[in-house]
């Protein structure tokens, strides 16, 4: 009964995301203003897995997926991250034509509402804000992410056990309103949201899976709380590859998607379950008319990025495709800059065929 009253509560805090703000469903894309993105992380606390690595070898069984695991896991509580290779991806980003950063900031900003969150060595807000600046400068858009899905939400620290209570709520409201005041009201704000699933969690030490309405209800007070301060909410679309029929009748038009797909064959005919609903999600998001930002990676292979970038341009209306984000999935560390130049010259090649 309380969840069922929290989500009652949610759905009217967030009835901006039951209607689409005009102001955001006004825009069309042009190849002029197209978003070519990269996904950074500040923070890569991103998993609470705290099994050893060779307890997990039978799982991941490609070097590049152990690669990036054992970067991954377990939680460190210092900042994971290095300011010159950060200074050389911005700076090759911007030379090859990108124009936007998606910063996955977790635990990596001393926040003035929760500093209780922040990791040793964690950025603070000056530091940040001279950070933006310099993107800027640069021609690079920044745009903040928070990813609040359950498998992907360590970052919060002692928050990420008390999802979908009061004192949940009030921590979530108070960082997404200090980010957007940070972040000078960015044109986005990326709430994640992916692989909330039990298959994902199977091997956390604590797990959590929001089902049915309750990760509707707390998707909603997300949105909410990002549209209240009149930017357009984000997300990783893949809860439709589980429950389509779901998604296309309550996900709001408002929130901009980003399916993704990491694989090499983009061929529907040739592709099985369940690979086969995780290529045509793009087809479906376009078909019923949602705004895309199609996600594509060198996480294990060269050919996807670019593969994503040409298989997309063919089946998503031009007005309604925003453009593309590159996901390496490594740290911005220098044992991994090669794998991050590999991702911004496969974004530089799309950028000139497209």
């Amino acid at each position: 009964m309380s969840n069922r009253r929290n989500f009652i509560k949610q759905v009217a805090a967030a009835g901006v995301a039951s209607s689409i703000p005009s102001f955001l469903m006004a825009q069309q894309q042009s190849n002029q203003d197209r978003i070519w993105a990269n996904l950074l992380h500040l923070s890569y606390n991103m998993w609470e897995d705290t099994v050893p690595l060779k307890y997990r070898d039978e799982n991941y069984n490609c070097a590049s997926c152990q690669e990036a695991r054992e970067w991954a896991h377990p939680y460190r509580p210092f900042l994971t991250f290095d300011d010159p290779t950060w200074d050389t991806l911005l700076k090759e980003m911007a030379a090859v034509g990108m124009n936007m950063v998606i910063i996955d900031l977790g635990d990596a900003v001393q926040y003035e509402s929760h500093p209780e969150i922040a990791v040793k060595n964690a950025w603070t807000k000056e530091k940040l804000r001279s950070e933006l600046a310099k993107m800027r400068k640069l021609g690079l858009e920044p745009i903040p992410k928070l990813n609040f899905a359950t498998t992907h939400d360590i970052w919060l620290g002692e928050y990420s056990r008390m999802v979908s209570t009061k004192k949940y709520y009030d921590v979530c409201r108070n960082l997404i309103s200090e980010v957007i005041d940070l972040f000078d009201s960015p044109r986005f704000f990326h709430l994640g949201m992916d692989e909330e699933t039990p298959s994902y969690q199977r091997r956390f030490d604590y797990a959590i899976v929001r089902q049915n309405d309750l990760w509707w209800g707390d998707l909603y007070f997300y949105i909410g709380e990002v549209e209240k301060k009149g930017v357009r909410s984000w997300i990783w679309s893949d809860y439709a590859w589980h429950h389509p029929e779901l998604f296309f009748k309550k996900m709001p038009k408002s929130v901009l998607q980003s399916n993704w797909y990491y694989g090499t064959n983009f061929d529907l005919k040739k592709l099985d379950e369940p690979t086969k609903s995780y290529v045509k999600l793009y087809n479906d998001l376009e078909e019923y008319g949602y705004d895309q930002v199609p996600t594509g990676s060198n996480h294990s292979n060269e050919l996807n990025m670019e593969a994503t970038v040409d298989y997309c341009k063919k089946v998503i209306d031009p007005s309604r495709l925003y453009g593309f984000m590159t996901a390496p999935w490594r740290p911005t560390m220098a044992e991994c800059l090669d794998r991050h130049k590999e991702a911004i010259a496969q974004i530089g090649r799309a950028i000139k065929k497209f």
